[in-house]
């Protein structure tokens, strides 16, 4: 299997990560990511960034299937002009949740509706505060393959404590849409389950279809979907045993409806060990049917990993490594996308030494 290793953005003064709290999209060739970038700061803990300096959305373009690109201002209306989805990573008074407080423009507004979902060169990411109880989130749209963005439109709570948004939709038509969020917990805590809701009318209005996965000691945050069929969905959530001592205490299970997402059940756990602290999950579909799960693995040996299934998720073939060659478990939160020739770009932050550097990476590669 061959593997070209891209860096998209690397800069030994900055520090660059989690793509998969943002987004990745594809048009042919032209590919789009964003992830969030601070300041460095070892000495930090696991995340060896500084929480008193600022952290800002970045944008980055490859117009030939992600073998080269180019960092643009995502131009993101935000409260404060502040950066998105990243809250806990920074002292409060440089949060979103603190401008929203003292009302900042540009504020979450109730979306009008008249989205196009299915717009040829169309873009959706969500955003949010930071994680637990209080979270709010909102939603961007784009038109023009991201170079230019709508919102921010608010997300209902839908009765949570609070919902922390990361993307992950499933397109069903041009004014039908579902979003899979993380809703937080009554004590405070992020994680209570994911849930699924849906907007039939271009995103004038949305309603709580049904919960993914709620379980009782168990945080369950970051969800992957994807339909494989009129009637089936999968979703893939990164999942942590709190308090137990369960082990291994970090995985990801995997979901299954088999009514268009009335209802979901557990089908198995792809991934049952992701290392300390764990990792979010990425799901996508071949053009031969095959299902393929990238995830970022946090023990050694630190990397990003796949898994493949023949039979729409029913059972899991060996894990492929993608990268193994990681320097901590700072690494990982992958998003993937297709491209025509049946190529995978997939895009993670990554290390490849404690004491260096965290950039954004891509794995171009054709399973």
């Amino acid at each position: 299997m061959i593997m070209n290793h891209i860096n998209i953005f690397r800069d030994p003064t900055r520090y660059a990560g989690w793509p998969a709290n943002y987004g990745l999209w594809a048009w042919g060739n032209e590919v789009v990511a964003v992830f969030t970038v601070g300041t460095p700061l070892m000495g930090a803990g696991l995340h060896t960034r500084s929480r008193a300096e600022p952290f800002s959305t970045v944008q980055a373009r490859s117009l030939d299937g992600g073998q080269n690109w180019s960092v643009e201002n995502p131009h993101f209306p935000s409260p404060g002009g502040r950066g998105v989805s990243a809250d806990e990573h920074m002292l409060e008074e440089l949060t979103l949740a603190w401008a929203i407080r003292h009302k900042m423009e540009v504020l979450p507004r109730d979306c009008p509706g008249g989205i196009n979902f299915t717009h040829p060169d169309f873009a959706l990411m969500c955003a949010r505060t930071g994680l637990g109880m209080g979270t709010v989130s909102w939603f961007y749209v784009s038109y023009d393959r991201a170079r230019t963005w709508e919102g921010p439109f608010s997300l209902p709570l839908f009765g949570q404590p609070g919902i922390e948004a990361r993307t992950d939709t499933i397109v069903n038509g041009p004014s039908d849409c579902m979003f899979f969020l993380t809703a937080s917990c009554e004590n405070g805590d992020e994680g209570a389950g994911v849930l699924m809701a849906r907007t039939r009318d271009a995103g004038k209005f949305f309603t709580l279809q049904t919960w993914v996965c709620k379980t009782p000691g168990v945080m369950s945050i970051m969800p992957s979907s994807l339909r494989v069929s009129p009637r089936r969905i999968l979703t893939a959530v990164r999942c942590h045993a709190r308090g137990q001592s369960v082990q291994p205490s970090f995985w990801i299970d995997l979901y299954i409806s088999d009514d268009d997402g009335q209802a979901f059940r557990c089908l198995n756990r792809p991934a049952p060990d992701t290392g300390t602290g764990g990792n979010p999950p990425m799901l996508s579909r071949l053009p031969d049917g095959r299902i393929v799960l990238v995830y970022g693995v946090r023990k050694p040996p630190y990397g990003i990993r796949a898994r493949i299934s023949p039979d729409d998720g029913e059972t899991w073939g060996e894990e492929v490594f993608l990268r193994q060659d990681g320097g901590s478990r700072d690494l990982g939160y992958p998003r993937s996308v297709l491209l025509e020739e049946g190529t995978l770009v997939t895009v993670y932050y990554f290390n490849e030494q404690f004491h260096a550097e965290r950039y954004i990476g891509a794995t171009i590669w054709k399973p």
